[in-house]
């Protein structure tokens, strides 16, 4: 863990949770930031090249709202820790500081400009599992015909 403990980034008051490693939590958190339909998800390993964080997870996201979504998820995965946070709303990058790992949520843009990805490139990239997004059927019509008779029509 790379802050002191009196830089936690837990609630006052609050029990600290369960141990987790840093790459579990990295991990989880590129979990939950899937879930969420963010793109070009990333988690490097930088506890070798900084004191900053031991992980950083990158992830792009097309809109405020989903970037919003994507913060709101990954507090609620984790309601005992309170991450230090970067960038207001409609801010095009949200970063979210959990001390031994830093999720860096980023509009295509903002992350192009920045460039992370190159900038940390030194940095080993730990293996994300990705599930295949979920197929976006029709809505299946019931099997009612919709001629005049149903529709309640001259008999």
């Amino acid at each position: 863990m790379k802050r002191t403990e009196s830089q936690s980034p837990v609630g006052e008051g609050e029990e600290k949770p369960d141990v987790e490693t840093a790459q579990a939590r990295a991990l989880r958190i590129a979990s939950v930031v899937q879930a969420k339909q963010a793109e070009e998800i990333v988690v490097l390993n930088v506890g070798g090249l900084t004191a900053l964080a031991d992980f950083f997870v990158i992830c792009s996201a097309a809109s405020e709202p989903q970037i919003q979504a994507i913060v709101s998820a990954v507090q609620a995965a984790d309601p005992g820790l309170r991450p230090i946070m970067e960038g207001a709303k409609g801010s095009p990058w949200v970063l979210m500081d959990y001390s031994d790992v830093i999720l860096h949520i980023f509009k295509p843009e903002a992350r192009a400009f920045y460039d992370l990805d190159r900038l940390w490139g030194d940095a080993p990239h730990v293996a994300v599992q990705v599930s295949p997004s979920p197929v976006r059927s029709k809505p299946r019509r019931s099997g009612v015909p919709t001629g005049g008779l149903a529709r309640g029509g001259p008999r």
